[in-house]
């Protein structure tokens, strides 16, 4: 049955490497295809091909088709076919299976044998050898596609020529490409991909290249010359109409018996319950056929199946270009499945600890000794300590927000994010859009076109991003490096909403109870989001905050690792250096923690997995006019196996990485706006067209051609030199050709002048004042404040990292900040200030607090002050604990010997670790 794996012979070992496995009827045999000869086809032959790939899940990809040339007979073309579903069987019956023919192939078949495959006379045979042919023969081809190319062979006469298609003529010395006065520029351009191959394939190089432009035939040698194989210049007939595909689907399903017989199941909007697991069907989408087979049924009904389509399409005279897809039970394309209403929204999860094995095992079988793979940590694609700046939509307008406010993010409002950094020597700018889950929605489409504006007022072309709370990418969270996300609003729109509504105001300050989920990867990158304050927010993979009124707890989930407890402590010290939380553990909370959330109820207990993100598509788009406003006036179609050359300058594509896509824009694509390539973003998200549970919050990048970022480009092979050439893609592809790029490189876009090491030249203010120069990392040096400290000091004086020699600080993760930075984090009921004031009442600012606390005077004398106990007496779980000792230093109650016998360290070098530094090892010793 098909649900068993069945190993066929000519099959041993197939889909165990990567690539492509080739094989060919050959007497009513299958034989293997050398790799030599991949990518040569011989008309009268059949092939059956596999591609096989590895995803990023770790999970082995299977593709496999069968490939029919124009001259192959009936007995092959059967053959072929049944072979194709015995090697799925071999494979598990997971693959999907596609019928190709000449002249007709899928882009994807196609995708793997760039930039083309060009059909042979004849058919295959394992024991021939390359003979010497006769002398060269000049042959007249026909190009059609401009994302993969469909090449013919036709009669090499003046009557073949057309005004629509491009034309190759191939000739001993000399190749011309005719490009007919109604192809696109995008078929020209992948004309002269072909033409390359055959220069470089069949003229080792030695000849030259010729563009024919249709109509022109005076006062060009080269014009001449390609007429003269035609016996000399003359009209070409106008084309005729070309028919136009129906606007409307006729779509229908059919149950195919055992005997091949067609029983109509249903049409239009198809229900998921038609399709039932022990039965084969055909899905006739009119432009594809499919036929489905449910997990349950044999072989035979399977080859039942297929060879009844096959009959289907003969008998129905449907257009040449219609496309047979063969596919299982729970291996249906997004195609597929969207023909039907109600099919699952559901995405089966694969896991990242799983796929990992698989990817350690593969590494293996390749030699390497490798038991498992290492974690890996997300790294910026860009360098995270450039410049921030950050505007709040307040009733129509961007109104900055003060930089001790700038990593304050709030629900109820919207926010315009400016970040500029460097890259490629010259600087960038990166704008962020985002949407708080409580905004109203004139806040946000005041956002998309207030920030379209100063977007479109900046020199060059900066990246857009519009990114909905909740959905943040992971580098939008390592650019602000800290970050905080409160509930409630300051914006003039939710407070009006609350207010018209008779709703509580939410939003956070220093008097209310909150509770707050920390996450994040490390110190520079570590955020604090505020949720509801209720049982269900916990859960064990976590550390939390609960800010109660006049205590403040702090939660470490059983699954928390020591990672998550150094950021705790790192949040900690940004939203408040003075409070003095009390530490509980999961499972033993006192009742007043459960009071404060309004109860324990259950909560998420298992650990979460870390998922694979699945491996990115490429989409070119097409659209009418306006589109964006409505998904259906946007049509994509993929692009397999793509590179950076499919990037053409005409056309607007969209890289889909699940996690969030990418809209580039081309130069001389009809798209003009970016505000206009967002709602083309949005019109692809709600379209979901892999079928992949995407969400319309997804976030969405606008990129521009010539301007294309690192966390863009990490997707390519890249080179940068393709990326700055003027012209369209067929006179930039000639260019390379024939070896003239320089005459279509761009200039150099306008970047900051820099000094002979390759930093920027510091230019005067508006006070004469040189602005700060940069250091030999290539960050800014940090200006003086106003309280005579550096920008860094002064930001970093809450952390006492910088302020005094000796401590765990590095220079690398400086931050230039459009003003100057915050000391604390949590806004204050009745003072903005980041001023905190002693018990005395005497104005302190958060650095000489925190001096104070954590650094103590050699000559305090507090050593003589304090008495001395034994460790067992000041521990958490002492069963003799001392009365009325300072609880929050029971360390500094032990003796010199003693203290040093615990911490391996004295006193002096403990005090001078930072404050999360000393709390990890007093909780380690139960003293904390």
């Amino acid at each position: 049955m098909g649900s068993n794996r069945t190993i066929y012979s000519e099959f041993q070992g197939a889909g165990s490497k990567l690539g492509l496995e080739i094989w060919c009827v050959e007497s009513l045999q299958l034989v293997p295809v050398p790799q030599s000869s991949h990518g040569k086809f011989f008309s009268g032959s059949t092939y059956v091909v596999l591609h096989t790939a590895l995803l990023k899940s770790g999970a082995l990809q299977h593709d496999i088709h069968y490939w029919l040339g124009k001259d192959a007979n009936e007995v092959d073309s059967t053959l072929a076919s049944d072979k194709t579903l015995e090697l799925d069987a071999t494979l598990g019956s997971k693959s999907v299976q596609y019928k190709e023919v000449q002249g007709q192939e899928t882009g994807k078949f196609l995708s793997y044998f760039k930039p083309c495959i060009i059909p042979v006379e004849g058919v295959y045979s394992s024991g021939q050898v390359g003979l010497k042919g006769p002398a060269y023969e000049t042959k007249l081809l026909t190009c059609k596609g401009d994302r993969v190319v469909h090449v013919k062979e036709v009669p090499f006469s003046r009557s073949s020529l057309n005004h629509r298609d491009v034309f190759i003529l191939d000739t001993s010395s000399k190749i011309f490409q005719f490009n007919g006065c109604n192809s696109s520029i995008q078929e020209r351009a992948k004309g002269l991909e072909v033409v390359q191959y055959i220069k470089e394939y069949k003229h080792k190089g030695n000849c030259e290249v010729a563009a024919i432009e249709d109509g022109k035939f005076v006062g060009d040698a080269e014009v001449g010359e390609f007429w003269n194989f035609f016996g000399g210049y003359a009209p070409i007939p106008k084309d005729q109409p070309v028919a136009q595909p129906p606007q409307t689907l006729d779509v229908k399903l059919f149950w195919i018996t055992l005997q091949g017989k067609f029983t109509q199941s249903g049409s239009g909007r198809l229900k998921r319950s038609m399709l039932e697991s022990n039965k084969c069907y055909m899905l006739d989408g009119d432009v594809q056929i499919f036929v489905w087979m449910g997990s349950i049924t044999s072989i035979t009904e399977r080859k039942t199946s297929i060879s009844a389509a096959e009959d289907f399409l003969r008998a129905q005279e449907k257009p040449v270009n219609t496309q047979l897809a063969v596919l299982k039970e729970g291996s249906e394309t997004g195609i597929f499945k969207s023909y039907f209403d109600d099919w699952p929204l559901t995405v089966e999860p694969k896991l990242y600890e799983e796929g990992r094995g698989k990817v350690a095992a593969m590494f293996k079988q390749t030699g390497y000794d490798v038991d498992e793979l290492p974690d890996e940590d997300e790294k910026p694609h860009i360098i995270c300590n450039g410049t921030l700046k950050v505007w709040r939509v307040n009733n129509g307008k961007l109104s900055p927000v003060p930089v001790v406010d700038q990593r304050k993010l709030y629900s109820g409002d919207c926010y315009t994010v400016q970040y500029i950094f460097s890259a490629n020597g010259r600087e960038e700018r990166l704008f962020y859009i985002w949407l708080g889950n409580q905004s109203s929605p004139e806040d946000r489409a005041d956002a998309a076109s207030l920030t379209n504006v100063i977007v479109s007022s900046n020199k060059g072309e900066p990246v857009l991003a519009r990114i909905v709370e909740n959905k943040e990418p992971s580098q939008f969270f390592m650019i602000f490096q800290t970050l905080m996300m409160f509930k409630g609003g300051m914006g003039s729109r939710y407070k009006s909403y609350i207010a018209d509504n008779g709703l509580d105001d939410e939003t956070y300050d220093d008097k209310k109870t909150a509770l707050f989920r920390i996450q994040g990867t490390n110190r520079d990158n570590m955020q604090a989001v505020q949720v509801d304050q209720v049982c269900r927010s916990l859960n064990s993979s976590y550390c939390y905050i609960l800010k109660a009124e006049g205590s403040v707890f702090t939660w470490l989930g059983n699954l928390s690792t020591t990672r998550d407890h150094d950021l705790l402590y790192g949040m900690l010290d940004l939203i408040n250096p003075t409070w003095q939380p009390i530490l509980i553990r999961e499972g033993s909370e006192p009742d007043v923690f459960w009071d404060v959330l309004g109860g324990k109820t259950e909560y998420p207990k298992e650990r979460e997995v870390k998922r694979f993100i699945e491996d990115p598509h490429l989409f070119v788009c097409t659209f009418t006019e306006g589109a964006g406003s409505q998904s259906s006036d946007l049509k994509v179609k993929e692009i397999f196996s793509y590179t950076q050359g499919e990037l053409t300058t005409e056309d607007v594509l969209i890289l889909d990485c699940h996690t969030e896509i990418y809209v580039w824009v081309g130069h001389n694509s009809v798209v003009k706006s970016k505000q206009q390539a967002l709602s083309i973003g949005l019109a692809f998200l709600e379209k979901d067209v892999l079928g992949e549970c995407l969400s319309v919050d997804t976030p969405i990048y606008v990129v521009t051609e010539g301007h294309e970022p690192p966390f863009f480009t990490c997707f390519f092979d890249w080179d940068a030199s393709k990326a700055n050439m003027l012209g369209n893609s067929f006179e930039r592809k000639l260019a390379i050709l024939k070896g003239q790029t320089q005459k279509l490189e761009a200039p150099s876009r306008n970047s900051p002048s820099v000094t002979p090491n390759g930093m920027r030249r510091p230019s005067p203010t508006p006070n004469g004042l040189r602005r700060p120069s940069p250091t030999p990392n290539g960050s800014r040096r940090p200006s003086p404040a106003s309280n005579g400290l550096t920008r860094r000091q002064s930001l970093d004086s809450y952390t006492v990292r910088s302020t005094f020699p000796g401590l765990d600080f590095n220079p690398t993760n400086n931050r230039r900040f459009s003003s100057p930075p915050i000391h604390r984090m949590i806004p204050s009921a009745s003072s903005s200030s980041p001023d905190v004031h002693s018990a005395d009442n005497t104005h302190v600012s958060a650095s000489s607090t925190a001096e104070a606390e954590i650094l103590p005077s050699k000559d305090s004398g507090s050593k003589q002050e304090l008495v001395n106990y034994p460790y067992d007496r000041v521990k958490v779980n002492s069963k003799d604990p001392v009365r009325d000792i300072d609880i929050t230093k029971r360390e500094a109650y032990l003796s010199d010997e003693e203290f040093q016998e615990k911490f391996a360290m004295s006193k002096q070098v403990f005090y001078q670790l930072p404050r999360w530094k000393q709390n990890k090892l007093k909780m380690s010793l139960y003293l904390f």
